[in-house]
């Protein structure tokens, strides 16, 4: 209402917000519908019935798990691009609100080292919204040799990106060259110049500005590729989330496999125990996937490992469950929550 934004906008936002909604809802959504409905059925002893008919725990639970693996692939689709992004557009749909949805939103003072070609940009200001033929306003570039030596420097009014033949086009500025020891050797003014065999593009500039958990699997994959000399530190954020990505939609899969063996009870004084015991589980397993991603992206410990990990560990720990009640085995102390 302050920022006086429409319907129409008010409406898009939410829409880019939704996958993401989603995203968090599912596997708390499809824990709480497991459990009442594994609840029902055994307050009403329709489970004790099928076994006794000679169908097994496994087999029970089948389609549990086919429910849990197409919701999985639901996750993984939404958390391939759309989820990254939801969190970027509720930021800029501040930033337009708070300026009163001006079109364009700007970056100032932005910074790109170019490690493996020596060359660092400065820019005045550049577009928030990135695209390949992006205007940089009053740029700044220094060419250093591999030992750090300064060789020459270009200054522009502007800057533009021509994808077509992979140019810069830089206008209104000056050219100054350097010495081995520093000094000027030259100086020329021109209204335009071109710059040709440059691997920078607009993209790759502006991704020193991004963050890990808002861009997509391609975008991470590109991220990794245009910059791979950066330090190992720097790039654990983007490695941890890339196999992120697809470690998380396997939650869905693993409340399954968590909740459908502390779900099912023979009495009627174990079901709730079951039902806390699988929220407890889950509640665990989400605190530990957030713990292991703040030490992958802090690049205490591998990637893989940090993404990957938790679904692992728990998913072994419900099929362990599971195997014990399909045998009719007593859980453990640790699991049992009466």
């Amino acid at each position: 209402i302050e920022g006086k934004a429409g319907v129409s906008f008010v409406v898009q936002f939410y829409l880019t917000q939704l996958p993401q909604i989603v995203m968090i809802s599912l596997p708390f959504g499809l824990l709480l519908a497991l459990l009442y409905s594994l609840s029902r059925m055994s307050r009403s002893n329709e489970i004790i019935a099928m076994l006794t008919a000679g169908q097994s725990l496994v087999r029970l639970m089948v389609p549990l798990l086919i429910v849990g693996v197409l919701l999985t692939g639901v996750s993984a689709v939404l958390n391939y691009k759309l989820v990254p992004h939801a969190e970027m557009l509720r930021k800029q749909a501040k930033i337009d609100i708070g300026k009163k949805r001006e079109k364009h939103a700007y970056v100032r003072g932005h910074l790109f080292r170019n490690r493996a070609d020596s060359r660092t940009w400065y820019i005045r200001q550049m577009p928030a919204r990135m695209t390949d033929r992006s205007l940089f306003e009053e740029v700044e570039i220094t060419q250093q040799t591999p030992e750090g030596d300064l060789t020459t420097k270009w200054y522009a009014q502007e800057a533009r990106y021509n994808p077509d033949t992979t140019t810069w086009h830089l206008f209104r500025g000056r050219t100054v060259t350097f010495n081995e020891k520093g000094d000027v050797t030259s100086g020329t003014s021109w209204e335009q110049l071109e710059l040709a065999n440059f691997r920078e593009t607009p993209k790759r500039i502006a991704s020193s500005n991004l963050q890990a958990q808002d861009l997509s699997v391609p975008e991470l994959k590109e991220y990794l590729e245009f910059n791979a000399d950066f330090p190992d530190a720097e790039l654990a954020p983007f490695r941890t989330h890339l196999f992120y990505r697809w470690a998380l939609p396997w939650g869905c899969t693993i409340v399954v496999l968590l909740a459908g063996p502390l779900g099912v009870v023979y009495s009627r004084r174990g079901g709730l125990a079951g039902m806390a015991g699988a929220i407890f589980l889950f509640v665990s397993y989400t605190f530990f996937n957030d713990f292991m991603l703040a030490l992958g992206k802090g690049a205490r410990i591998s990637p893989f490992v940090a993404a990957w990990l938790p679904t692992i560990l728990f998913g072994a720990l419900g099929c362990y469950l599971l195997y014990l009640k399909a045998g009719n085995r007593e859980l453990p102390k640790i699991f049992r929550f009466n």
